[in-house]
Parts: C-alpha cells; structure tokens; sequence
C-alpha cells in the first residue's frame, strides 16, 4: 500500500517531514524516500529500510534535505520520490497504490514517440515514473492528475512538489485515505492522520475521491472537485491503519473495539481469558473482552524493539521466523488454560497454525480463534495489501480447492455465512490450523462496526464487491 506526507511551512520543513513520514512505516516498509525543494535545487534520499527502521537510514541525510518544502513516502517496491523535469516545470513526485493496467499505458505513452522510462529497477519500469510521464502529457498539473484518475485501473494517490507548493490527490474511488492538516507555520498532507497531532498539526480537510488540492504556506484550496463514489478500503480499520488515525470521521481503535464486541455478541464462551495477537488483533480483543466481561491477558508480549511487522519480508519462510521471534509465550499465562484469540484476519494461516502450535506446547487445553472480518476468498487488485501470487495462498481459497478443487462452486456461496458451503470453508481451516473453534466475523457486523454505508466501503477481499 504505502504512505505519503508532504508538508510546506514558512521555514524549513526538516523535521515535519522526516517525522511525518515516519509516521507511516507501519503501511508496509520496504523503500523509505524524501525529496525537499529550497529555491530552484532539489534534494533527495532514498533507501531501502527492509530490515532497519526510517528513522535510522536517514538521519544522517537530513542536513543536506533542507528547504521549505518536501515530500516523502513509505513505498511497496519502488524507488521514490523522483525528480521530473517536464514542460511544466521541474517537480519531484510520490505515489500509492496499485497499477493494474502499467503494460497497457506504457503501449500508449510508447506510440507517441516521445517518451522514455529510465528507472528500471530490476529490469521493470517504475508506476511512479509512468503516472509522472502521464501528468506531464497534459497541459497542467491539475488536468495531469485528473488523467490518472481516468485511465489508472487500480488506485493512484499522488503528491507533487512544484516550486509554486504542493499538489495532492486521492485516488479515484478514495480507496486510500489522504488528509489535510494545519498549524500557524504550515500546511501539511498525510495517509495518515496519526501523523499529525505530535508534529503540532490540526485536522484541516479530509479530500474526497478523485479530489486533488493544492497547498503551500500561505494556504489551501480544492483545484479539482470530489467525485461522488467512495469505496474506501474496509480492511485499514482492521489491520493496517494505525490506531490512533481517523477516515471517514471513523477512528481507527474505536472501530476495532466494536468489532471485537460484536464478535462477543454472537456468542457466550466459557474460557479463562481473552487475547489479542499482538498488535493488531489487541484493540479487537479489548472490545470482545470488554463486552463479554471475560478477563483480557497477555499470554503472548511482543517484542517490539527490534523485530518489524511479519508481513514485510518476502520470502514465508523469513515471514515465519519474523512472527515467531517477535511473539514471547509467557506460560504461567497459558498452562491449562482455556485461551480465546482475537486476530485482525486470517490470510494464509501459516504463521497463525505455527502460533497457536506454541500455545499448545506451552500447556494451553483449549485455543479458539475469532478473527475481525469474514474469511478472505479473493486476493485485493486495488492496493497491493497482499504479496502472495496465487489466490491459493489465502486460507479461504484453499481450503475451498481442498473442498471442491478448481472447478468449485461460485464463490459467493463460500462469502455467505449462512451456506453450509461457507461452513465447511470454515471447518476445513480449523482443522488444519488445530484450533478447537473458529469462529469469523460476520460482514454485516463489520460493516456496521465501521460506521459507513456498505456501498461506500470496499470489501472485494471477503465477497468480491469492489
């Protein structure tokens, strides 16, 4: 997915930057990059922060990332900010999101003649530098960015530094948050609105789908209009928005806590504690707890100084030892008890099925499961929220191979949880994960957790609906 923050202040914007920036390495870390613009000079640094935190890459950059105004990002794969130098001027550009469509509108930008991708980063052209190749084909920024909202088949969320102030533009459905906030000294633009309150910022503006802004110093103003269609992607209030960041008017620890408790309306267990997966699944766990007026414990502490997000390595196997490195058991919590787990979600499994292995060698009788959201059947096509290949990598989908093979049934009858085809789905991965029940969340409790109208939500993960 990524994250973007841009910031112009009436002095020099350093530290806002490198902070706010910061701010958003929890939305998947693999290139960390700053560009800054003093005068007509840009600056920039980039590095890769796969196995190191973004704070210690660059600190020893900063002095020479000065000036006013910047721009920096927390990237999926590519190399960012660029540097441009186009008919509208010199400008320095970040991105998020998905191009699904990059080979078809690079064939286009080809049969012009007149254009060139040089970053080739391991032999592939950059999303970055194409969507800077299609802004620069239009006679202004603004009608640039409006074009990318037309022909990107995906989702695209774009910051651009001009010498003028900064452009920023939420992607066509507004599958990705980006706000606006403001302080005496400037104005800032962030993913997420977690990065705000400890830089001294105020929640300014929230921009619509397909809205684009501009900013410098002196102020802010809309440059091209929301579009009417929000399709905001469900699962950041369920696992990768931070929790003290807000969409939609929603807060982030607040949805999670009325998802945990509409888990614990469902039923009445019989257990001696309930549990979060650190740390996502901790504030899911609060609400279940809370609501069933079962004692919440930590039978797992992470250990959080040194071992990233398990998500952020590609290879599984590193994935596994990341997720079993940074979980410590404590067994005096876990012997001859009878645990419940609240987790964000199920993906693949496989690091879960070895977690709860851990808790059975530890002395636990009983170890049930009660993830936030429904069980994922399709792979996300809108904001890279998975780096698995195949859709069989996702628990629902092979459990439903195992089930049927490939010539299964529709899969919105494995989406229902009313359809015996949904609970044998179900049963196949508690069998295989060995937990003693597994229970998911439903889609409408989900849906109603969140707060919004299901059409101005996206949950093509769980029933395809994008």
């Amino acid at each position: 997915m990524g994250g973007l923050f841009g910031v112009t202040l009436k002095e020099n914007c350093t530290e806002d930057l490198f902070y706010g920036t910061d701010y958003h390495s929890h939305l998947g870390t693999h290139r960390g990059g700053m560009a800054t613009l003093k005068g007509a000079e840009f600056a920039r640094s980039i590095h890769s922060i796969e196995n190191a935190q973004f704070r210690s890459k660059f600190e020893d950059d900063l002095g020479k990332l000065t000036g006013n105004m910047g721009i920096g990002c927390i990237s999926n794969v590519e190399d960012q900010p660029l540097i441009i130098s186009s008919h509208l001027g010199n400008f320095s550009i970040v991105t998020s999101g998905r191009v699904n469509n990059l080979e078809d509108l690079v064939a286009g930008a080809f049969e012009k003649r007149t254009t060139h991708f040089s970053e080739m980063s391991g032999g592939h052209i950059n999303p970055t530098e194409l969507i800077a190749t299609l802004i620069s084909q239009e006679s202004t920024f603004e009608a640039g960015l409006e074009r990318v909202g037309e022909v990107v088949e995906g989702s695209c969320s774009v910051l651009i530094l001009t010498a003028e102030g900064i452009y920023a533009a939420r992607d066509k459905y507004g599958r990705t948050p980006l706000v606006v906030g403001e302080k005496s000294e400037g104005i800032c633009a962030a993913v997420e609105s977690c990065a705000l309150p400890n830089l001294g910022y105020r929640l300014k503006y929230e921009l619509g789908p397909g809205e684009v802004v501009f900013f410098n110093p002196d102020g802010m103003r809309s440059v091209v209009p929301a579009g009417d269609r929000l399709r905001i992607c469900a699962f950041l209030w369920i696992y990768y928005g931070y929790p003290a960041s807000t969409y939609e008017g929603r807060n982030v620890e607040l949805v999670r806590n009325r998802c945990g408790a509409a888990l614990a309306r469902r039923e009445k267990m019989d257990v001696d504690m309930v549990a979060g997966i650190p740390d996502s699944g901790i504030s899911h766990a609060v609400g279940y707890a809370n609501e069933s007026n079962l004692p919440y414990r930590r039978p797992f502490v992470k250990y959080t100084p040194t071992w990233p997000r398990s998500f952020m390595p590609r290879d599984q196997e590193v994935r596994n030892l990341v997720a079993r490195m940074k979980l410590i058991p404590i067994r005096e919590l876990i012997q001859g008890k009878r645990l419940l787990f609240c987790d964000d979600s199920i993906v693949r499994g496989t690091q879960l099925r070895e977690t709860i292995q851990r808790l059975y060698n530890h002395g636990a009788i009983e170890v049930h499961m009660r993830p936030a959201c429904p069980p994922l059947i399709y792979s996300c096509i809108y904001l890279n929220l998975s780096l698995s290949k195949s859709e069989l990598a996702l628990a629902g989908r092979r459990a439903i191979f195992e089930l049927e093979g490939e010539n299964h049934s529709p899969l919105s009858a494995y989406a229902d949880d009313t359809d015996e085809k949904y609970h044998a789905m179900v049963e196949r991965i508690r069998n295989r994960l060995n937990l003693t029940t597994l229970r998911y969340q439903a889609l409408n409790d989900m849906i109603e957790a969140i707060g919004l109208p299901k059409e101005k939500v996206c949950t093509y993960c769980w029933d395809g609906a994008g």
